[in-house]
């Protein structure tokens, strides 16, 4: 079954934090300095909020599927509607390994299409290998892609 995943930039974690956890009647999930998600059954939703963005507001959409079928669905979904496809495949963000790929929609809306594998201590391990002086690239604020086209000028994303 998939699950409604919305990622939220916040200014103040510590301030959203305490505000999210009264709208929805829980404490969050996971709590780091700078996320929190609260994985809810009613509605079953993804609901995350990270310092790790651009201006508060909506950062991206997705669903958050159970299995490699489902992932594996919506991906040819978005084939056939002959979205622009960027295909992350097993990458880390957001304290967790996964498999992902993202969508982009008319309006420049992020989707991500993803499946957890596993948790992490960091909010990506190329932050923190970058982070830490290692042999890798900047840390990027967040874990989606900046400037995916709409509609691909070549059958290549």
């Amino acid at each position: 079954m998939k699950r409604f995943h919305v990622h939220v930039h916040v200014e103040d974690l510590a301030q959203s934090v305490a505000f999210y956890s009264k709208l929805f009647g829980a404490e969050p999930t996971r709590l780091e300095s700078d996320y929190a998600k609260w994985m809810l059954d009613d509605p079953r939703i993804n609901f995350a909020i990270s310092t790790r963005g651009g201006k508060p507001g909506v950062d991206h959409l997705g669903f958050q599927t159970d299995n490699a079928e489902e992932l594996a669905e919506l991906k040819a979904r978005a084939q056939a509607a002959d979205m622009a496809l960027f295909d992350e495949g097993q990458t880390t963000c957001c304290y967790a390994q996964s498999e992902k790929h993202w969508v982009t929609d008319p309006q420049g809306v992020a989707w991500e299409h993803f499946r957890t594998l596993a948790t992490i201590p960091v909010f990506s391990e190329k932050a923190a290998q970058s982070e830490a002086g290692g042999v890798c690239c900047a840390p990027t604020p967040r874990g989606k892609p900046v400037g995916i086209a709409v509609k691909p000028s070549s059958s290549c994303c």
